[in-house]
């Protein structure tokens, strides 16, 4: 348990500095916003190298997690044994029994009674539900961030839209001049009167001014549309970054509940299982002593009998809706199972193989 705790506060801090880089890209891609709208640069704000170191935290964290799910895979696994020695006799049971069976199988029936099968699974479901917790939190600050961010976007977007149509119009407006400007410069060559020639070359100098301005408006258009470009490239860069980071907890999370049924119908299996046994260990003692049996064994029988009778009812009822439940869970875990190791490949080589510290 005490490792578990560890590897759990080792965990939560890895999400704080995680979510605290998230936030901080974030909140980088908020003031290039507010940059944009004075025309500042913004390539400055929204770094690749910022990117990239918060991929190397959130793999970080997610790996540990991982091998906490993994280490939570490995308890559960030891559940079958836990009750096959259950099941068995121990090594003072058994000698016992070489002097008194009654005795023997009265030990092991108050061994049965005490276990701690219940508070191992209890304690497994606890586990899980902190780790759950740890990665619910995770994605929806996530999801929180990728709509603050896309919200961001949206209106980008529109606005580079309104940039571009600005642009497009411009540039039609300098096109249509050209041929004016032509058509006077041809006149102001061939006109031999000065008085026309000024007023040609009036009309000539104020269309030129007109044009230089449309082309400093499409200069301005086209430097806005380009920031803004750059801001939707980097926003959306972040935006599938943020959605992929949200697809992994979304498969721990998806595993970890997957588990955590499957544990609970294992566990149920076992203990009929183990009941079973039990019953099966009571009854053939009680059928040993034979027809000259006391009052106190007839009664056992009469109660095994009954609660035997109602238990196979009960099960035939059950049989089928417990077996397509159960069924359906394993198949639920496979797929799980399935996620989890393509998308943590590394951690399952490095658990299966025992590679830790190499």
């Amino acid at each position: 348990m005490a490792d578990f705790d560890a590897q759990v506060r080792e965990s939560q801090a890895q999400v704080a500095a995680a979510q605290a880089k998230i936030a901080e890209l974030t909140g980088r891609i908020d003031a290039a916003r507010a940059k944009m709208k004075t025309g500042d640069d913004i390539a400055i704000d929204i770094e690749n190298a910022s990117l990239d170191d918060v991929h190397a935290h959130t793999d970080v964290m997610n790996a540990n997690i991982a091998e906490l799910i993994m280490g939570l895979d490995d308890v559960t696994s030891a559940f079958s044994k836990d009750f096959d020695e259950m099941r068995s006799k121990t090594g003072w049971e058994s000698f016992v029994g070489i002097f008194s069976k009654h005795k023997a199988d009265s030990m092991r029936q108050d061994r049965i009674k005490t276990a701690s099968i219940d508070d191992k699974l209890q304690d497994l479901i606890a586990k899980s539900d902190v780790i759950v917790a740890l990665l619910q939190n995770q994605l929806t600050m996530l999801n929180e961030q990728k709509e603050k961010v896309e919200t961001n976007l949206t209106e980008t977007l529109d606005e580079r839209e309104a940039v571009v149509g600005a642009l497009e119009t411009t540039r039609v407006e300098i096109s249509g001049m050209d041929p004016a400007i032509i058509e006077l410069e041809n006149k102001i060559s061939v006109e031999q009167d000065a008085a026309k020639r000024t007023v040609l070359e009036t009309e000539l100098a104020e269309l030129n001014n007109k044009y230089n301005e449309l082309v400093q408006a499409e200069q301005v258009h086209l430097a806005r549309s380009q920031t803004l470009e750059r801001y939707i490239e980097k926003g959306k860069t972040w935006v599938d970054s943020l959605q992929n980071q949200a697809a992994t907890q979304m498969v721990l999370i998806n595993k970890l509940q997957t588990d955590t049924k499957q544990r609970v119908v294992l566990y149920d299996a076992l203990s009929k299982s183990l009941k079973t046994a039990q019953q099966q260990d009571v009854a053939h003692r009680i059928n040993e002593i034979g027809v000259q049996t006391d009052k106190e064994a007839q009664a056992a029988m009469a109660a095994i009998g009954t609660a035997t009778n109602q238990r196979m009812a009960d099960m035939m009822e059950k049989h089928e809706e417990h077996m397509v439940f159960a069924r359906d869970v394993l198949e639920a875990k496979a797929k799980a199972d399935e996620r989890f190791a393509r998308r943590f490949a590394a951690i399952v080589e490095k658990h299966d193989k025992n590679l830790y510290g190499s």
